[in-house]
């Protein structure tokens, strides 16, 4: 099953339609659909190898373009749309806590979030509510996704082939090692909305909430 399921991916993949159907992924994914574009991506990469950094740019390009919708969202249209995407996406604990992050800590935090399990939504919506500097906020948002993006397309250009062939070997490994990382992305978000847990000092921004977040 898992096999036929791989090959049908593979093909989709290369589909003529492909490269349209990852740029929706990524822009959509920015600012309010829960699945990311990394599997497809990986998959077209695995597919056609020499394509693989036009497919990292595409991907790229799609996911700032739709952090800045996300970013919209945040600036224009908290109050009408925003609050209620939050909440549907289950990161209302977790935006409150971003927002005083991301005063904090300013496009560092959207370099980090571009590069972590960390949903990037909750990041670029977050970015709007507080008005974050929109000049920072793209720069950074470029370099995160590009560093994720560009590399699984450089990776795949130079080691396409052998990659592939590790993949096709061990599909079960790496399904297990996929899973995984997306248990350890929604642990990642946890910690980021939760908590201390070793009896130490919380950070304050572990308490923050919408009205502090707005105070300060």
């Amino acid at each position: 099953m898992l096999r036929r399921l791989y090959d049908w991916t593979m093909a989709k993949a290369a589909h003529p339609k492909a490269e349209w159907w990852l740029a929706l992924f990524a822009f959509v994914e920015s600012s309010f659909f829960p699945i990311p574009p990394h599997p497809l991506l990986g998959l077209m990469c695995l597919a056609e190898p020499r394509k693989a950094i036009r497919f990292g740019i595409i991907c790229t390009a799609a996911s700032v373009l739709g952090g800045l919708f996300g970013y919209a969202i945040g600036f224009f249209l908290w109050q009408a749309v925003g609050e209620a995407l939050v909440a549907a996406l289950g990161l209302s604990a977790s935006f409150p806590v971003a927002a005083c992050y991301l005063k904090a800590i300013d496009w560092q935090a959207i370099l980090v979030a571009g590069t972590t399990p960390v949903p990037f939504k909750l990041l670029t919506i977050t970015a709007g509510f507080i008005e974050m500097d929109l000049l920072r906020f793209v720069l950074a948002s470029i370099a995160g996704r590009g560093m994720v993006f560009l590399g699984v397309g450089i990776l795949f250009r130079l080691f396409g082939a052998p990659i592939k062939a590790f993949i096709d070997r061990y599909l079960p490994w790496v399904t297990a090692a996929f899973v995984a990382l997306v248990i350890a992305g929604f642990a990642a978000l946890t910690l980021v909305g939760g908590g201390s847990e070793d009896g130490g000092e919380a950070h304050p921004c572990e308490a923050a909430t919408l009205e502090s977040v707005a105070a300060m």
